[in-house]
């Protein structure tokens, strides 16, 4: 990964997002991607669009969502601490003890409360919901609290991207900043190559939320395909188990997904754009639902052939997940591909 996308990356992953909250993280994408775009624009609830203009009479979106999980203020205390509740799927056991930001009018700083381990019972080692849980800014009392933060203020956790050893950076919200990546650079790649296909890239917002921002973008755009780019469990870790999910391996590659969502189509058309771009691919079976945009995607209007295309990531929906950027380089050069190959594609059509 050179430079230049190593700190559009990292832009990303510092900007906060949460869902229902993303316009600041959604300015640093499209500023980005007007470099190279044909045409940028964003709708009334902020998914954003970038378009490359094809001659061909066929079209596909790359698609990551740009919103991560979080928390919410849903009360102020006398006491001056804040009650909260979830912004999609936070995880309540890693929530105390770390460093959060409400994003008020002026960010303020604070932690979200532990009981030191001196002073908790022997057998207390359950995890609050996070509706029991709070965060301390310092406030002296409610009155100090209410002239800082408001009822309805988003909470995100502190950010710090670390690499580690080799292609590996660890941060929270790869989820799904990655995915916003691979579509912005997949795009990128398709102007590069100036292929017939009309190609979109598209940052939604609120998937944390019920994909909520694939829905509105799905009927507004209409493509011939879509292409949901959004992490998925590395399973290459000690406490994965293993009957429930993978096999999947970080640094192994892209992952194409197999069954519900994911159309033939565009399954054989990532694995032949992975042959011909020398991009190993790993294979996954979601026979129900993929948990991603792809689920809104398909379902759209009459129904758009869709593909989820994953980006293995370890300790998902936690402060350190982990990634390999070869893994990114990976997906990006495959999505250039899959826009080579996407006027021939098409029409995605199931043969019976």
């Amino acid at each position: 990964m050179d430079d230049d996308r190593r700190a559009f990356l990292t832009d990303l992953l510092t900007t906060p997002s949460p869902s229902g909250y993303e316009a600041v993280g959604q300015r640093v994408w499209v500023d980005y991607v007007r470099e190279f775009a044909d045409d940028v624009w964003t709708d009334d609830y902020g998914n954003a669009v970038a378009v490359h203009e094809g001659d061909a009479d066929a079209s596909i979106a790359f698609g990551g969502h740009a919103d991560e999980i979080g928390y919410i203020v849903r009360d102020i205390t006398d006491d001056g601490f804040l009650r909260l509740g979830r912004i999609g799927g936070a995880d309540r056991t890693v929530s105390k003890g770390q460093h959060v930001t409400v994003h008020a009018e002026t960010p303020v700083a604070g932690v979200i409360g532990q009981t030191a381990i001196h002073l908790r019972e022997g057998d207390e080692e359950s995890h609050d919901d996070i509706a029991e849980q709070f965060v301390d800014v310092g406030a002296a009392d409610g009155d100090e609290a209410h002239e800082l933060v408001e009822v309805g203020d988003p909470v995100t956790v502190e950010t710090r991207v670390r690499p580690l050893h080799g292609d590996r950076i660890t941060a929270s919200g790869m989820d799904n900043r990655v995915g916003i990546w691979s579509a912005a650079e997949g795009l990128r790649a398709a102007v590069e190559a100036d292929v017939d296909a009309t190609v979109y890239a598209v940052s939604t917002v609120q998937e944390e939320a019920g994909v909520q921002g694939a829905k509105m973008v799905g009927f507004d755009l209409d493509p011939d395909a879509a292409v949901a780019v959004d992490v998925t469990h590395a399973t290459d870790n000690p406490d994965i188990p293993g009957k429930r999910v993978g096999p999947v391996e970080l640094g192994g590659g892209p992952v194409v997904s197999r069954g519900s969502a994911n159309h033939p189509t565009l399954v054989e058309l990532a694995r032949d754009a992975g042959r011909d771009a020398n991009v190993d691919v790993q294979l996954q079976a979601t026979g129900s639902r993929t948990g991603t945009d792809a689920d809104a995607f398909y379902t759209s209007r009459g129904g758009i052939p869709s593909l989820n295309l994953g980006i293995p990531n370890r300790y998902m929906h936690t402060p350190v997940e982990v990634i390999d950027t070869a893994d990114l380089d990976a997906v990006a050069e495959l999505l250039g591909a899959m826009a080579v190959g996407a006027a021939d594609a098409a029409p995605c059509s199931v043969d019976i």
